[in-house]
């Protein structure tokens, strides 16, 4: 069994890019498939889901053509699938299967879908007894109302209104929605019992409209689709970020102090689950909105209890039965029965992994309540189910000051493959040592990290590698657009105390004093900075990060919770490096002078010092550790009593 172990966690804070949504990227894809006209739609999410989806429509017949970074152009069929005849696997994608059934039913052709084990699991017998009501031909080859299914071509009469259920999933009323248009004639839709996860139809709804067709709402009981309408492509499209993905950062940010950001969605967006921070602010959670953004810190004291009915968030409601952990009494989620019918058995499998954690839990047929322990179960091994929500819920629990198994982790691939990482981006604890060159910085950090298991990041090697390829290039290193181009594209690896740039080792090429002085010279350049920033955070992973620069804890990692400044008299340090080249076989005729290396020392501390971006300084939060008569033991105690003071929670 595959697993990730969690390390005990107490702080989150930072700034996360969401994932695009799954829900609008697999309904965007249909639409674009069903409509007049070629459609690119941009920042599509990159998981399971939709390639599930983006396989069916190739198999039947739908042109599709990846553009890179996320984007796809899609050329439309006009309502009518080229391919009559498919076999599709759909995995596990609710959000695929559903409403490809009701497109598939209305296109004329023979067509079988199934799916995983646990697909097969999950009912569909709304939606094809809505289907069947309108003469379309849907039969099941296994189980009664429930994939797999077979297709045959039918005629269809929509002379009465369709009667569907809206209690089990708000997904079989999105499939008729997307598919009937493709009639050219009037039909109506009339719930039969109150329609859950009422959000995720007005999802469809406006998405719908951008497509040129309109629907006629009779509160949330009946829906009229006007006769003659076609899709027709709008063009260029640009999904939101995921809503739901959402929750758990935000929740990070309420339960590990915070403020954590997600980008990506806002005030303005189309999604229910953006309702989430709702519910946490209702909590006690410190809440700030944006027009593209959401904001969550912790409030003053511990998180509040609660008891809401979650009928509209039912997705992003999961992140709150685990943050209920963090509540200050009994926590009582309400009408969340499509929890049953998901990935797993939601409720059933949340309150078996809660009760691992130590916490009281009760369950009924569409509730679940949650009285938290006072303190958390270390260790406890989160099974996941095979379900993707399950995973990325309960890596908040490692926020209680415990490790935490999860168990499976790569199920999270099914809408958001590198949520892990993201998760580390505002979680892994990062201790940062900056100083000045030669003060036994890159030395001390690497040490720190062995102790602790950590990863290293020796932020220097990126601007000696930057230099070192600009050198090779021929690109001058005053040439800023030349030499950030160059970092953007850096081909460089690290492999243990290897370092390669374009497969050669380069690990005492970059320490020459010539590559030392272009180092510093490109560092100062305010693009090359830029262009390594988003490379120099993504070393942040479990089960923590030792980062040493110059700019590690004022600009790169301004959250870190320890931060130390290293440094030495330029004396002390100017008679390291001299040691340091003698050490290395230097002939005697080479040899630099003492005050030489002590002068070129200065002159770099007060370049790096008075650069315009990111200039060398002791931040305020910064220990100031002053190696001049340290030994290098004696320095890395000193660092190591800063990360046991400040990161109790480290052994």
């Amino acid at each position: 069994m595959n697993h990730l172990d969690l390390p005990a966690l107490m702080l989150a804070a930072g700034t996360v890019k969401l994932p695009g949504s799954k829900s609008i990227s697999n309904r965007m894809l249909l639409l674009a498939a069903l409509a007049e006209g070629e459609t690119e739609i941009r920042d599509l999410l990159d998981s399971d889901d939709t390639r599930v989806m983006l396989a069916a429509l190739q198999k039947v017949g739908v042109g599709v053509t990846a553009l890179g970074s996320n984007a796809y152009r899609v050329v439309g069929c006009a309502g009518v699938f080229p391919g009559k005849e498919a076999d599709l696997f759909m995995g596990n994608a609710g959000t695929a299967i559903r409403p490809l059934t009701a497109a598939l039913a209305l296109s004329g052709g023979h067509y079988q879908l199934s799916g995983v084990p646990r697909m097969h699991e999950r009912p569909i017998g709304d939606l094809v007894d809505g289907l069947r009501q309108i003469g379309c031909d849907v039969r099941y080859t296994g189980n009664e109302g429930y994939p797999p299914l077979e297709i045959f071509p039918a005629s269809v009469d929509l002379a009465a209104p369709i009667r569907v259920r809206g209690d089990v999933s708000s997904q079989f009323l999105t499939a008729l929605l997307m598919a009937l248009p493709l009639t050219g004639k009037q039909a109506v839709i009339e719930m039969t019992t109150e329609l859950i996860s009422k959000p995720y139809i007005e999802i469809t709804l406006n998405l719908m409209a951008r497509f040129g067709v309109m629907v006629g709402r009779d509160d949330w009981s009946r829906f009229t689709i006007p006769a003659g309408q076609k899709y027709r492509s709008p063009g260029l499209l640009h999904v939101e970020g995921d809503a739901s993905a959402a929750s758990y950062f935000l929740a990070a940010g309420a339960i590990g102090g915070g403020p954590v950001r997600v980008e990506g969605v806002g005030r303005h967006s189309i999604q229910g689950d953006v309702r989430f921070a709702d519910a946490l602010e209702k909590m006690g959670a410190r809440i700030v909105w944006g027009d593209n953004f959401i904001e969550a810190a912790a409030p003053a004291g511990k998180l509040k209890a609660f008891d809401l009915d979650f009928n509209h968030i039912p997705d992003a409601a999961m992140t709150l039965a685990v943050a209920a952990l963090f509540a200050d009494g009994k926590c009582t989620l309400r009408n969340i029965a499509s929890w049953r019918v998901k990935e797993t058995d939601r409720i059933a499998a949340m309150a078996t992994e809660l009760r691992k954690l130590g916490a009281t839990v009760e369950e009924g047929s569409d509730w679940l309540a949650v009285l938290p322990a006072p303190t958390f179960t270390a260790n406890a091994a989160i099974d996941t189910y095979d379900d993707h929500r399950m995973a990325m819920c309960f890596s908040l629990a490692a926020l209680g000051g415990v490790p935490v198994r999860i168990n499976e982790p790569k199920c999270v691939a099914k809408t958001f493959p590198h949520y892990f990482d993201a998760f580390a981006q505002i979680a892994a604890p990062v201790i940062a040592i900056d100083g000045p060159s030669a003060s036994g910085k890159g030395t001390v950090a690497q040490r720190v990290a062995e102790a602790l298991g950590f990863h290293f990041l020796d932020s220097g090697a990126l601007y000696r590698l930057t230099a070192l390829a600009a050198m090779r290039a021929g690109v001058a290193l005053e040439n800023e657009a030349g030499v950030a181009a160059v970092a953007a594209s850096l081909p460089a690896e690290f492999q243990g105390e290897k370092i390669l740039l374009s497969g050669e080792e380069v690990t005492e090429a970059i320490r020459a004093e010539e590559v030392s002085v272009g180092a510093s010279k490109v560092a100062a350049l305010p693009a090359v900075r830029a262009a390594l920033l988003d490379r120099q955070r993504a070393y942040r992973r479990f089960p923590g990060l030792v980062a040493d620069g110059r700019d590690m804890g004022s600009v790169v990692f301004p959250d870190a919770p320890v931060k130390v400044f290293l440094t030495a008299s330029a004396e002390a340090r100017g008679e390291r490096r001299y040691k340091q080249l003698i050490s290395k076989g230097m002939p005697d005729n080479m040899q630099p002078l003492l005050q030489d290396i002590v002068k070129d020392l200065r002159e770099r501390d007060a370049r790096d010092a008075a650069r315009s971006v990111a200039p060398l300084k002791q931040c305020d939060d910064a220990d100031l550790v002053d190696t001049t008569t340290l030994n290098i033991e004696q320095a890395v105690a000193t660092v190591m009593g800063s990360v046991h003071r400040k990161l109790p929670i480290i052994n």
